[in-house]
């Protein structure tokens, strides 16, 4: 059986809403901020994660965001993502012939994240895919969650991973890691 690992990238205020600037979001593009050295630290913890995760779940508009651009890149990592299973658990999309070894999984996306994490060896990754993220955390379905947190605040607007409404859930800090002096990894698990 797998373990369901949600990693995303946030704000200090928990923004995870238009990183790139491409939503028009007000305060979007927060992640393209960072100094080069910055993003080749982080992109060693994401390159890292990729090698050793079993699989992906993802949603439909991450999908097709991280396929647009990584489906056809060079080298290791690009190789890498090619071959990880990318299961979509998407109502929307009919096929996924962009990004080898993608597939559509219709139907409820928490029941099929169940069946599936009881199929794969390993970890899980979830990135982005927000609605995704949050249906499996309020299921308790996240084995671990990894927020890579980004120097900003952001203010008032922007989507967050944790919505305003919902139950308290307690979780227990199991890592800090400073990233690039610019960004820090903050790793939990559910009790």
């Amino acid at each position: 059986m797998g373990r369901i690992v949600v990693h995303e990238n946030v704000s200090v205020d928990g923004v995870m809403q238009d990183p790139t600037g491409e939503e028009g979001y007000a305060s979007g593009g927060w992640f393209t901020r960072m100094p080069q050295e910055v993003f080749a630290a982080w992109g060693e913890v994401e390159y890292q994660e990729a090698r050793e995760c079993a699989a992906w779940f993802i949603g439909r508009g991450t999908y097709q965001w991280f396929a647009e651009r990584w489906a056809a890149r060079e080298g290791a990592w690009g190789d890498r993502l090619r071959e990880v299973p990318k299961y979509v658990l998407s109502a929307t999309l009919a096929d996924a012939p962009e990004w080898a070894n993608s597939f559509v999984v219709k139907g409820d996306p928490v029941a099929e994240a169940k069946r599936l994490r009881d199929e794969v060896d390993g970890d899980v990754l979830v990135y982005g895919s927000r609605p995704l993220a949050q249906a499996l955390l309020a299921h308790g379905m996240v084995d671990e969650l990894r927020l890579m947190t980004h120097p900003y605040v952001l203010g008032a607007g922007g989507t967050r991973l944790f919505p305003e409404q919902g139950a308290m859930r307690e979780l227990r800090l199991t890592g800090v890691r400073e990233v690039g002096g610019h960004l820090a990894l903050l790793t939990y698990r559910p009790l």
